[in-house]
Formats: C-alpha cells, sequence, structure tokens
C-alpha cells in the first residue's frame, strides 16, 4: 500500500468554497445540511472534479459524526 498523506489544504477549501447551484447555491459547503448531502449520494453521487471531492469529503465527514473538525477549520481558516 502506497504512503498517501492527507492534503490540509482540502479542508481549508471547504471551509470557504460556496456551492456554484442548486437548493443550497452560495452556501458554504461546510455548511450544507448532511440531509442534501444524502440525497445526491443517493441520486448518482457527486459531480465529478474537485467539486465532487469535495461534497464527498464533507459527506463523508457529517455521516461520521466528526462535522467538528470543519468547524474548528472554518473558525481558523474561513474568509467569512
Amino acid at each position: 500500500m502506497d504512503n498517501v498523506t492527507p492534503n490540509p489544504q482540502i479542508l481549508i477549501d471547504i471551509v470557504n468554497t460556496r456551492m456554484p447551484y442548486g437548493k443550497y447555491q452560495n452556501q458554504l459547503l461546510c455548511d450544507i445540511p448532511v440531509h442534501y448531502l444524502e440525497w445526491m449520494h443517493s441520486r448518482g453521487g457527486f459531480p465529478p472534479g474537485k467539486l465532487g471531492m469535495m461534497l464527498s469529503t464533507v459527506f463523508e465527514i457529517k455521516t461520521n459524526g466528526v462535522d467538528k473538525i470543519l468547524r474548528e477549520i472554518k473558525s481558523r481558516y474561513g474568509r467569512i
């Protein structure tokens, strides 16, 4: 198995990137409700590219009950 080093910049991007479309347009990705992420996941998954990867990451964090991580990063690195 390869050594994979997580990129902390992804989490910083998640707390500073706004959803570009849909019901939660202009909402920070970290603030999108888990029920909406579950709905997206059940409808075929997340979009391709970086946006999809970030949404998938938020989904995993929130569904595993560790969203405190996002709140902490948002308080330290959020631009709002």
